[in-house]
């Protein structure tokens, strides 16, 4: 019944995000005369945020002895010392027992792996951090004694799926970065008459969350209820395989499309239709998970660990972003300059040195971005890396399901 319960939870969250995607565009996303983007303006969304956020803290505070409650009167989510022994499982430690050596050694992997990934492979400072925070984090849970090795087994099912969640929200996090700018540069956003701000088309995620909450909570009831509800691993597997699935569609869309083609917004929609879909058998499953798998002292580490593979996510799907190839407005760019793009980056002209300092001050690429030594020529080939990751991840995380699931003992 958890997954259920934390898809409807995913659900209350995501109506917020539907909110801040229908107004902050309306508001922030605006243009003038001339059709140049006013950037100034997207304050106005970050003040409509702000006001959200006081309203919700407010509300939060009203109503929180009423609500946030057992049916005895105990306060939900009170601090651990409150806790008390009908709290835990007979036999299990209530709090943990780190030796000051292991604290050290935490503390050691830390500054080393964050500089590792500074200085050796060239991360910024944040994604460093998040990075060697996860794991060093991980670690340190890991070197407490008290743990049994029941708990150990959960808490390594917890760590492996942390790390397929990754390559998961690397895909989906795409949508406030490059898919907003071929959103911007080469689609077609025409809804119904409307012309669409780029910013808000992916406001369809948070719509199709609100939408399809409820049915699959209904969907994992019923499945349970026969006995055919899927291991929580496979269905993150599931996830992961839907999310390839809707960047394959993407990608055999615009691989004609050229550099000037326009993709109609319909494929978008349906591209975020299937990424929900996959969201939904992920996100609250994970949550989930967490929630059931770790033992109650290391809960909120646990949590923290989980909450940091999403922000590495996130760090990767900056990096990922990075290699979006040259959409059309840098190429109509170039052509104002008297260049062709696309002889520049297949090395066929050279630029003059006037040339060469317009292309620098329009920030015009000279070169296609690479990514593991390929090339990428097109948005075909950036979505196909999209594919093969998530799709290699799917397949991996569906094949060792049935040994989490002994890992997990007894925990569905």
């Amino acid at each position: 019944k958890l997954d259920s319960a934390f898809t409807i939870f995913y659900m209350g969250i995501n109506l917020g995000a539907f909110l801040g995607q229908l107004i902050c565009p309306l508001i922030g996303d605006v243009k003038s005369a001339d059709g140049i983007r006013d950037i100034h303006a997207f304050k106005w969304g970050f003040l409509a945020a702000s006001i959200a956020m006081m309203v919700g803290t407010i509300t939060f505070l009203v109503l929180k002895n009423k609500y946030v409650v057992t049916p005895t009167g105990r306060p939900i989510g009170g601090l651990p010392k409150h806790n008390t022994s009908e709290d835990f499982e007979e036999g299990e430690a209530q709090t943990a027992k780190f030796s000051t050596a292991s604290v050290g050694i935490a503390a050691v992997l830390f500054v080393i792996l964050g500089s590792l990934f500074h200085f050796a492979l060239g991360q910024n400072v944040i994604y460093s951090l998040v990075y060697a925070s996860g794991i060093s984090l991980a670690y340190l849970i890991m070197s407490d004694s008290s743990l049994t090795k029941i708990e150990r087994d959960r808490i390594w099912v917890i760590y492996i799926v942390s790390f397929f969640v990754i390559f998961f929200w690397a895909a989906f996090e795409q949508a406030g970065s490059s898919l907003t700018f071929i959103a911007d540069n080469q689609t077609d956003r025409h809804f119904f008459g409307w012309n669409m701000p780029p910013s808000m088309v992916q406001i369809f995620n948070g719509i199709f969350v609100v939408a399809l909450a409820v049915p699959f909570s209904i969907l994992w009831d019923k499945l349970r209820a026969r006995s055919k509800e899927p291991v929580s691993p496979f269905k993150q597997a599931m996830g992961l395989a839907l999310i390839a699935i809707s960047y394959f569609i993407i990608a055999h869309n615009v691989k004609d499309l050229g550099n000037h083609g326009l993709l109609a917004v319909k494929w978008l929609i349906l591209l975020y239709f299937i990424q929900t879909c996959g969201e939904l058998c992920l996100s609250p499953i994970g949550l989930s998970l967490v929630g059931k798998l770790a033992p109650k002292r290391f809960a909120s580490l646990l949590y923290g660990v989980f909450f940091i593979a999403n922000a590495a996510g996130y760090a990767l799907a900056g990096t990922l972003g990075s290699i979006l190839p040259a959409t059309g407005d840098k190429f109509e760019a170039a052509q104002k300059i008297g260049v062709n793009l696309q002889d520049v980056l297949d090395k066929k002209v050279t630029l003059t040195a006037d040339q060469a300092a317009a292309f620098e001050k329009a920030q015009l690429p000279l070169q296609n971005p690479t990514f593991a030594g390929f090339e990428i020529h097109n948005l075909f080939e950036f979505f196909m890396v999209f594919v093969v990751l998530c799709g290699i991840a799917a397949v991996i995380l569906a094949l060792i399901s049935p040994i989490l699931k002994k890992m997990m003992h007894g925990v569905n």
